[in-house]
């Protein structure tokens, strides 16, 4: 059967939708996806962003998701803790479990945990500096650390990365919603335009009856897979 005149699969609609021919190519299915209101309930992909530089040429030995206390310390890292959370979804909103999210990021004194970070000496030894957590079947994550610091040329932000059956599926970055120093940041308007570079942005707020003022962060992470795609996870 020729490809224009057939039923499309799952895969090929979305692929079209992805690539914005879907009008073109399958008019009546997109019809029937707007009418049900699937078409606008596609979530939207979070923008890959450069892995950069630092990512961890040595590994730490502790590499849990609370990077405020390194293992068998009572001596937390410098800085405001912060309580980072959110799930792994795909673009139809279904949970990617089983999905290992990493997160890096620099200390509060600007040092990342890298032999060629700047300042080197100055390096919070208190602070994990990476961390890793595997998502459950709701396709959660949740992190502790510090609230980013800048450091020179770079907002505050929260490197990570998403492996999913051994394969790295996104690489990308969380900055601090409404910090000063976004709009200078090149990287962050790499991600497009202002609509796509709030979805590389987490708003750091209080946390309700923190006895030690913790702030938390919430921060969905939507990767492009079709449902089809992501049909065993």
């Amino acid at each position: 059967m020729d490809f224009f005149t057939r039923t499309p699969t799952r895969r090929e609609l979305f692929q079209a939708l992805a690539a914005g021919t879907a009008a073109t190519l399958f008019p009546e299915e997109l019809h029937r996806l707007i009418e049900f209101g699937t078409y606008q309930d596609l979530l939207q992909v979070t923008p890959y962003l450069t892995e950069g530089p630092f990512y961890p040429n040595k590994l730490p030995l502790d590499q849990d998701n609370d990077l405020v206390l390194i293992k068998n310390s009572t001596t937390p890292a410098i800085g405001r803790v912060t309580h980072l959370s959110g799930e792994i979804l795909d673009r139809s909103g279904a949970p990617i479990k089983n999905a290992i999210i990493e997160i890096w990021q620099v200390d509060g004194n600007g040092v990342y945990l890298h032999s060629g970070s700047a300042n080197k000496s100055q390096a919070d030894k208190n602070f994990q500096g990476f961390g890793k957590f595997e998502t459950d079947s709701s396709g959660a994550y949740k992190f502790r650390t510090v609230k980013p610091v800048p450091y020179p040329g770079r907002a505050p932000h929260i490197h990570f990365r998403v492996i999913h059956k051994e394969q790295v599926i996104l690489t990308s970055q969380i900055h601090v919603q409404d910090d000063p120093g976004n709009a200078r940041d090149g990287v962050l308007r790499s991600a497009g335009n202002s609509e796509s570079q709030k979805l590389v942005q987490a708003a750091f707020t209080p946390m309700i009856n923190s006895p030690t003022g913790d702030l938390e962060a919430k921060f969905r992470i939507v990767i492009g897979l079709t449902p089809e795609d992501n049909h065993d996870h």
